[in-house]
């Protein structure tokens, strides 16, 4: 499995429209990949967007998908309410499984790090060993790194409210869970997102 993760920007106040055709889009015989959520960032990030994960059974099915969207007039079907947009491509950490659809939290954390040269390797090695007992306080929808642009991993988290979040990422450090070994060391630049799940969103 193959993830893309696309960050689409929208003209003010049309989510609501730009939802039903997304949701309309993604589920044409034509369209590749398989939608498993859609989510509207709330904090740090630009008004008036939203981020879509979709799965690809194969390198050939995510290429394509890549070419129809980049030579599309309306890639998304969301026609005059997207101004611009950003796809990124993923392959899963290999020691986990793959996104299942479900009611998970309602709230995700995106959590993007740069690494610095090299660190991708030991970066994974030290979520190997952590991930089991991390994910027994709450579960991990995925982490992922990227196959185009800088390198980097994204891993998405979700939890039930922001109190929550809190909450368990305390228990975690106090206990000695989080953060990996090797982890820190090999972030060269850190992001998070806030956002939350849409009712079109398989993950919620």
């Amino acid at each position: 499995m193959l993830y893309e993760l696309a960050t689409l920007s929208l003209t003010l106040r049309s989510v609501p429209k730009a939802l039903s055709a997304l949701e309309s889009y993604t589920t044409r015989p034509s369209t590749g990949g398989r939608l498993l959520g859609c989510w509207e960032p709330e904090h740090g990030v630009i008004v008036g967007q939203l981020l879509v994960l979709r799965g690809f059974e194969s390198t050939e099915e995510l290429t394509e998908e890549r070419r129809r969207v980049l030579t599309s007039t309306d890639p998304f079907g969301i026609g005059e309410h997207l101004t611009a947009f950003q796809v990124e491509s993923y392959a899963p950490f290999p020691f986990l499984p793959p996104v299942e659809p479900g009611h998970y939290g309602s709230v995700y954390e995106f959590r993007t790090y740069h690494l610095k040269v090299g660190g991708l390797v030991p970066t994974m090695a030290g979520w190997e060993a952590a991930v089991p007992e991390r994910t027994r306080l709450h579960p991990l929808t995925t982490a992922m790194y990227g196959l185009d642009g800088v390198p980097r991993i994204t891993h998405i988290w979700p939890f039930p409210d922001l109190n929550a979040r809190l909450e368990i990422r305390r228990d975690a450090y106090a206990r000695g869970i989080w953060p990996p070994e090797n982890g820190p060391e090999n972030i060269a630049h850190a992001t998070s997102t806030i956002a939350l799940p849409t009712p079109i969103s398989p993950l919620r």
